[in-house]
């Protein structure tokens, strides 16, 4: 990229100069021989349950485990909340989570208010395109679940991942 104009470093000061510092931060409080480990969908079911909200009948929202290369939990992360008929989970925000805190493989899910656990084309349609942008990012999605107050499916049990 050429402006026409060269560098002069006099010019340039940190007074003149605006820019936004980026920093990348991931800490965890668990040690790695005590972190959860994830075998199953059911394992994440449970593990999700304990963290969601009280909300898991009136709204929707989307969650997300992080796992490194032995499945076990690096962490959780809300990523949306909804009304009582939609949630948008945004690729961006998914990859820019796992990638900050070095995930292998993660595992998405969201809840349906109604019970009912039968997933929508949309959700068909976004694990789809979570599944293509982790293959490129060589971030495993191991599985999307819908939960609700009595049950969940696992797009992985049921063979849509």
């Amino acid at each position: 990229m050429s402006c026409g104009q060269s560098y002069n470093p006099i010019y340039y000061t940190m007074e003149n100069i605006k820019l936004a510092e980026v920093t990348i931060n991931y800490r965890s409080k668990v040690k790695a021989s005590d972190r959860l480990q994830v075998t199953c969908s059911k394992d994440a079911a449970d593990y999700l349950r304990y963290v969601w909200s009280d909300t898991i009948e009136f709204l929707e929202e989307g969650y997300m485990l992080l796992l490194n290369r032995a499945n076990r939990v690096l962490g959780y992360i809300r990523l949306s909340q909804g009304g009582t008929t939609g949630t948008v989970i945004d690729t961006k925000i998914v990859f820019q989570t796992a990638l900050k805190c070095n995930a292998h493989a993660i595992i998405i899910a969201h809840n349906h208010p109604s019970g009912n656990l039968k997933p929508s084309d949309s959700d068909l349609q976004l694990t789809k395109k979570l599944k293509e942008a982790g293959t490129f990012m060589e971030i495993q999605l191991l599985d999307h679940l819908i939960l609700g107050s009595e049950g969940y499916t696992s797009f992985a049990d049921e063979g849509f991942i």
